[in-house]
């Protein structure tokens, strides 16, 4: 393959598989911009998702149906969460519980169906390769960013342009300040914990087409997350973005170029983001 093919080969990559990170880290960013407490157990969600899309079309149904059942699925379970973490007092406490929430979700996804990998079948529409330029490339992917586009314009229009989103900014920035003016925050946690469910339930149904799942991709969705959010800040939707957007290309281009160093690279990166804003790209400082 020419260097020039190749080059954009890996860009296609990064910016398809940037998609998918951006599905799974915005709902992570919102239950953390929220409560302030790190969901180690969103790995866990991504995997039941696809395995839960995976069941819905081994039993006959078909692919949107198991994208929506997958959405539904993990957006109860996250509500049943954070009932959960509601009952816990501190957040290192809270953080632990949403870690052994992921382990046993993850244990009982591997007791259901077994360690091997498996792909859920896309429609065939949109898994035709799609040539540009004489260039070649799977269509099912170019599907994958288009949708996050989308996903992330809707996002957008909620945060920036509802009553709803309104509120869910001012509760980012500071939640006494909203409980004062007299709206439910426990409500609103509800609220934004399904919205974030429901996400990240979705990006394991697509996901499922990209990648294929098994025992051990909980925790490499996870680290992949936490990349995107601290990069890019967290609570912030652009954050979430442009995040997901450098940590994409990073890791295509490693795995391309320089397999043995690729996780090094990613790590190097946030390293960097670090040291010149600790609390990422467009995140903000909590005072």
């Amino acid at each position: 393959m020419p260097d020039l093919s190749r080059i954009l080969f890996q860009i296609l990559n990064g910016l398809t598989f940037a998609g998918l990170l951006f599905v799974i880290a915005s709902g992570f960013s919102l239950m953390f911009g929220l409560m302030r407490v790190v969901n180690l157990a969103h790995g866990a969600f991504y995997i039941l998702g696809a395995y839960i899309a995976w069941t819905i079309q081994a039993q006959g149904g078909g692919w949107v149906m198991a994208v929506l059942m997958a959405s539904l699925g993990v957006g109860i379970l996250a509500l049943l969460a954070f009932f959960l973490i509601q009952r816990v007092e501190g957040d290192m406490p809270q953080t632990l519980l949403t870690l052994g929430l992921g382990i046993g979700v993850a244990d009982v996804c591997l007791l259901i169906w077994g360690g091997l990998p498996k792909t859920i079948a896309a429609p065939s529409q949109i898994r035709v390769p799609v040539t540009i330029a004489g260039f070649t490339y799977p269509g099912y992917r170019y599907f994958v960013l288009i949708a996050a586009i989308f996903i992330g314009f809707l996002l957008w229009y909620v945060f920036q342009r509802t009553q709803l989103g309104r509120i869910i900014r001012a509760g980012v920035d500071n939640r006494a300040i909203v409980a004062t003016l007299g709206i439910n925050i426990d409500r609103l946690f509800i609220k934004v914990f399904f919205l974030g469910g429901i996400l990240t339930g979705l990006a394991g149904a697509i996901g499922g087409s990209y990648l294929a799942v098994g025992p051990g991709m909980d925790f490499a969705m996870l680290t992949f997350a936490l990349a995107v959010v601290i990069i890019g800040g967290m609570g912030s939707i652009t954050g979430s973005a442009v995040g997901a957007l450098i940590v994409g290309l990073v890791d295509s281009f490693g795995r391309s170029y320089f397999s043995e160093l690729a996780i090094f690279l990613l790590s190097l990166t946030i390293i960097a983001v670090i040291m010149v804003r600790p609390q990422g790209l467009f995140g903000r400082v909590e005072e």
